[in-house]
């Protein structure tokens, strides 16, 4: 780097601003390095280029410290550098603004490894200052939940509650992730670099330097918008990518590291305590609400893509292990259990066992092993004769030669490696993710009118398309399940659940769709409570639920096992963020004591989004919120969008989360959780009643404002997020209607976080409030009330990422002042209430490096969003006009999209 670039890598204009000072220092200089590698990048690319990007950061960056005056030193204060940042962009042709929308969003994907970088890099500087003689893991999160519940509940019922612990993420393809997949390899090849560059010195740091150059240079020059839409096939490399780069290895080391603390010395010789607690799930191919691409054969496909891949996985981690077996009979002699395997294998083949015919002699762990790692291959084959039938089946090999080890006495050998393949086992089976399906409760209906009308296979007359459709995808069901068993495919969730006759709809085409009623597949039928109306009948719903006969013979087959799934993200777009808060918590309270008064073993699942308004925020601090009795050791919820990469797509991160959120799910069930939770709930009803009645009001009086749906497309990039090809879904549910009630709520989310406004996650809540008054009230219920702190926190993080003056610009691309005013005036009346509530000046202060890094982001997001709301207006002139041509419109359209990638990147959880 050039002395006199140097000056400009923290500032743009020769000054290193306050917000950044302020950053831890590694994580600084990392975020240095990447700006200047970025700098000379633009610089190879176009001097022109580097010069406008250097100049509108120098712009935005003085912008924002006009914005946080009073934390920030404005270093100009006679001019205006929005407005400056504004005019610079506005003069720019549609090509130069495209790449410099290019440029700004490479720099979120590199801000947000360098934060990612830092996070991992604490996590082991922690690690590393705990003395291996303590008590507990004070980094693992797991190890002190399962010490408090030994305290609170004594050893044997917290080992019983360890027993029933299961963590079930759900993958879903909902269309929030705005990074196209090319991309993200880069990422992560630029993410191992530069965890190694400190570490460097010499010939391998100049190495390291050079393939970072040709990384961000690659990144720059990749658009970040894709080619087309993902099909739902597609969409499936999401969970395969996951799972290679972090979740068949990882999750093994999550039960391991809790062993490890938990048996001490003994960790590795003796049988393992943690179970196999991690329950993967997927939507993946098989949610069909609204998705008219996923079809019978696709969730087939798709089905198909999960099992070859995770069996393979499982062949290569036997082979691995198999032949790392290298013990002799001598020292280690097989058991008389595991000589009757063998010659079962032979039995089955002897061309497989033939091969390691001479190892049997002398290492007969190491050839069965062998032998059942080629019997997997066959079983990707599909080979009848050679093929493992059901994972249970390869499972019991496992164990079998497992006992034969520890019977030998070579404890290390069956607790080591071959316990992580147990695990694995365990935790992914021959399916890696258990395939959920879901569809509309109206689409249900409408099918089986069309049957009553016209006869099952059409005698009175030809069935509608979608009625094929739906029998067709029972039909599908049923065949995913016999190839790979029933847990693989065995829920099927009903949309939009409004009384017991959804459920008895599917249970009647699932009848209707087979010809022999044995051949039909087991399925339990998982009603979605998602509106306020919904959410507060639930419990009426799952009353008559339970006549119904194939729900009792359900419950009888399971032990009274049963889920209710809550959406998040429609009731918040029904009601507003603060009644579906609160009514959620409700109608969870509600259904756990409707559970426990019908002897019924509860699972509540979570449909949350990332975005605050769809439920997001850290997910421990929301299991630890939950209701006395709604969780019992069990937590589901969706993953989605940016999330499933922020969580699960380093490894490090990966197994933080996964340890963070099991200890969360243990700790619920600690006496002292759930008397706090219900105690505090008792004592803040009269609070919640007020606010949520009055925001419910002020919530709803905007949404019935006249004209308010139009309007809100024309503010947003609502029209422009359509077109994103980041998802298979439409935008829109296509059962007919026509208004805001049509729209999905994630466009719906993501076009207000696009607009620097995050309407969704606050709106209603500053005139709750102000209405209530009581400030001492609302700051005790804040330090008391798990449930409003967490709400709180997450309303206070939103509001991080917004931005009042932005949000003007795309308010004025509306023409209507009483709704612009409705909107910024609750926008400050929240901010003030939230910063009184926290004891903050100004959001996030007392998260330091949250807040800081939002902070430094500000200036580079402030860039992108002035670029698209000058985009937006130009476009819809012209348009109006019809001033551009086909291509000069395409052009456009890009420039937004790629502002809309990099905004998503810059503010994060934005769906």
């Amino acid at each position: 780097m050039n002395p006199a670039d140097q000056t400009i890598i923290s500032s743009g204009h020769g000054h290193k601003g306050p917000e950044e000072q302020a950053l831890p220092e590694s994580l600084q200089a990392n975020m240095d390095l990447c700006l200047s590698i970025l700098r000379d990048v633009l610089r190879e690319y176009d001097e022109d280029l580097l010069k406008s990007f250097d100049t509108v950061r120098g712009y935005a960056v003085d912008a924002s410290a006009e914005r946080f005056s009073g934390i920030l030193a404005d270093t100009h204060p006679e001019r205006n550098d929005l407005e400056m940042a504004v005019k610079t962009i506005d003069a720019m042709n549609l090509h130069d603004a495209q790449l410099l929308a290019r440029a700004f969003a490479t720099y979120f994907h590199l801000a947000n490894l360098c934060e990612e970088n830092y996070r991992v890099s604490v996590l082991h500087e922690r690690e590393a200052e705990v003395s291996e003689d303590s008590a507990i893991d004070p980094v693992n999160e797991m190890t002190k939940a399962y010490h408090q519940l030994i305290a609170e509940c004594g050893p044997a019922k917290a080992k019983e509650l360890l027993e029933q612990l299961e963590f079930h993420p759900v993958f879903t393809a909902h269309p929030t992730e705005a990074r196209r997949k090319a991309v993200e390899g880069k990422i992560r090849r630029i993410s191992q670099l530069l965890s190694a560059h400190n570490m460097l010195g010499g010939s391998d740091k100049k190495e390291n330097d050079r393939r970072l150059y040709n990384e961000i240079d690659a990144l720059f020059r990749t658009s970040p918008i894709a080619l087309k839409k993902p099909t739902p096939v597609e969409e499936a490399d999401t969970i395969l990518d996951i799972f290679d780069n972090t979740l068949f290895k990882t999750i093994p080391q999550v039960y391991r590291r809790f062993d490890d603390w938990v048996l001490g010395d003994k960790a590795g010789l003796v049988e393992p305590v943690c179970p196999a607690f991690f329950k993967p799930g997927s939507w993946i191919g098989s949610d069909r609400d609204g998705n008219p691409n996923v079809t019978a054969k696709v969730s087939r496909q798709v089905a198909r893509k999960f099992s070859d891949h995770v069996i393979a996985a499982l062949e290569e981690a036997t082979r691995n292990v198999g032949r790392n077996m290298t013990m002799e009979s001598e020292t280690t002699p097989a058991s008389d259990e595991l000589k009757a395997l063998w010659n079962h294998q032979k039995e089955i083949s002897e061309r497989l066992t033939g091969k390691a015919s001479l190892i049997s002699t002398k290492e007969l762990h190491r050839a069965v092993l062998l032998v059942m790692a080629d019997r997997l291959h066959y079983t990707i084959k599909r080979d009848t004769d050679l093929m493992y039938h059901s994972c249970e089946d390869f499972l019991a090999d496992l164990h079998t030669v497992q006992r034969s080890l520890a019977a030998a006495g070579a404890n290390r050998a069956a607790y080591g490696p071959l316990q992580d393949l147990i695990w694995q086992t365990e935790t992914f089976g021959f399916h890696m993710v258990e395939m959920e399906f879901r569809q509309h409760s109206v689409v249900h209906s409408r099918a089986l009118d069309d049957i009553r009308e016209h006869g099952l296979h059409g005698e009175r007359g030809p069935l509608q398309p979608m009625t094929h459709e739906v029998l067709d995808t029972f039909r599908a069901l049923g065949a995913i399940q016999k190839r790979n068993g029933q847990k693989a495919a065995r829920r099927y969730i009903i949309s939009f659940t409004k009384d017991a006759r959804n459920i008895r709809d599917v249970y009647e085409l699932n009848r209707l769709a087979f010809a022999n009623p044995e051949d039909c597949p087991v399925i339990d039928v998982i009603p979605l409570f998602e509106q306020l109306e919904d959410l507060e009948n639930s419990v009426n719903v799952l009353d008559e639920m339970l006549k119904i006969p194939e729900v009792q013979a359900r419950l009888k087959a399971t032990g009274r096992k049963m889920e209710v799934m809550l959406g998040y993200s429609d009731s918040a777009k029904d009601a507003g963020p603060t009644t579906a808060t609160l009514a959620l918590h409700t109608a969870q309270q509600r259904i756990a004591q409707w559970a426990e008064d019908n002897d019924i073993d509860l699972t509540l699942f979570h449909g949350r989004g990332g975005a605050v308004g769809r439920g997001g925020g850290p997910a421990n601090r929301a299991v630890l919120a939950q209701p006395a009795g709604s969780v019992k050791c069990r937590f589901k919820l969706t993953e989605q969008g940016e999330v499933i990469f922020a969580r699960y797509g380093n490894p490090v991160l990966a197994i933080r989360h996964v340890e963070s959120v099991a200890a969360a799910t243990l700790l619920q069930s600690a006496p002292s959780v759930e008397q706090m939770n219900t105690k505090m709930t008792e004592k803040y009803a009269d609070l919640a009643a007020s606010l949520n009645e009055t925001s419910h009001e002020k919530y709803l009086d905007l949404l019935h404002t006249p004209d308010f749906t139009p309007w809100f497309s024309t503010v947003t990039p609502l029209t422009e997020v359509g077109l994103l090809p980041i998802g298979s879904r439409p935008a829109k549910r296509g059962l007919g209607a026509k208004s805001l009630d049509d729209l999905r709520t994630i466009p719906w989310i993501f076009s207000w976080a696009q607009a620097r406004i995050n309407l969704a996650a606050w709106y209603g809540l500053g005139s709750a409030c102000e209405k209530f008054g009581d400030l001492e009230t609302l700051r005790e219920a804040y330090e008391e009330w798990p449930l409003f702190s967490t709400f709180i926190d997450n309303i206070e993080m939103s509001l991080a990422k917004t931005d009042e003056r932005i949000a003007k610009m795309y308010l004025a691309l509306g023409d209507r002042d009483d709704l612009r005013d409705k909107v910024l005036d609750e926008m400050e009346l929240t901010r003030r209430w939230i910063l009184k509530i926290v004891g903050d000046e100004w959001p996030l202060q007392h998260r330091h490096v949250l807040g800081q890094a939002i902070r430094v982001r500000s200036p580079y997001v402030d860039a992108l969003s002035v670029t698209q709301v000058l985009a937006l207006r130009s476009l819809r002139k012209k348009v109006d006009k019809e001033e551009l041509s086909e291509s000069q419109q395409a052009g456009f359209i890009y420039l937004i999209l790629c502002t809309v990638s990099g905004v998503a990147a810059g503010l994060q959880n934005t769906g």
